[in-house]
């Protein structure tokens, strides 16, 4: 019997479904796989389960440019011969803001998209005076070290961030306020948008979140995306 195939998609997050959490994003998926009769492979049990890896998960109500999904095919399944076209039918049938921009096959022995990102490039929209977010910036990139207090089962630690502020610039906003663009770490664990702002200045408010790319690093230091954006007709996604 033909080892399953895999497909790895990218998607956006745009717009009021922002507001979408993880979780719900996850049955969204489930919905529109199905509604395109995509011939899924499932997990063994009494409640047999599609098996979809997501990359990182979102923040509620951040928006994202490039969102992954890895989707794994029945045994005896190949992948589809129109990539551009699947695409366009994912987008249909998911809703006004999530937008297929890239698919296609995943290699056998491909790392997971959890353990494969090393970062992603963010931009923030703060409401502040930018010559506010030039002086924070500057004292962050000046920094030793950029100190945060979490909460780790139960308990509260204390980790220093700078090592995962790869990149960290002020920019044009987003819609509107002040812009930030940020390169953030994912290892050991991932910095979230709100830990930076908050490390930089307490007084600092976010207004609107994006998230750019995700990057990985291959074992000869190149850098990529886990899918390069393939050349897509726009297709606004429908309503589910």
């Amino acid at each position: 019997m033909t080892n399953p195939v895999a497909l790895r998609l990218r998607y956006t997050k745009h717009g009021k479904v922002r507001f979408t959490s993880h979780r719900d994003v996850a049955r969204i998926w489930e919905r529109t796989l199905r509604r395109v009769r995509l011939p899924l492979a499932h997990s063994e049990g009494f409640n047999p389960r599609p098996r979809v890896a997501f990359g990182l998960a979102l923040p509620t109500s951040y928006e994202s440019d490039a969102e992954y999904l890895d989707v794994e095919l029945a045994a005896g399944s190949v992948p589809p011969a129109d990539t551009d076209a699947l695409a366009r039918q994912l987008s249909e049938a998911l809703p006004a803001g999530m937008t297929v921009t890239a698919l296609a096959p995943l290699e056998r022995g491909t790392t997971s998209l959890q353990s494969a990102v090393s970062s992603c490039t963010w931009w923030i929209d703060l409401e502040a005076d930018p010559a506010e977010v030039e002086r924070a910036v500057a004292r962050a990139l000046a920094a030793d070290s950029i100190v945060v207090t979490r909460e780790r089962k139960g308990r509260e630690v204390v980790d220093d961030l700078r090592p995962q502020v790869i990149d960290l610039e002020p920019c044009e906003p987003l819609v509107s306020g002040c812009g930030l663009r940020a390169e953030l770490g994912t290892t050991p664990r991932a910095v979230r948008p709100s830990e930076l702002v908050g490390a930089l200045d307490a007084d600092l408010v976010e207004l609107r979140v994006r998230r750019l790319a995700q990057w990985i690093i291959d074992d000869d230091g190149t850098r990529h995306e886990p899918l390069p954006v393939a050349s897509l007709s726009s297709v606004s996604g429908g309503g589910t």
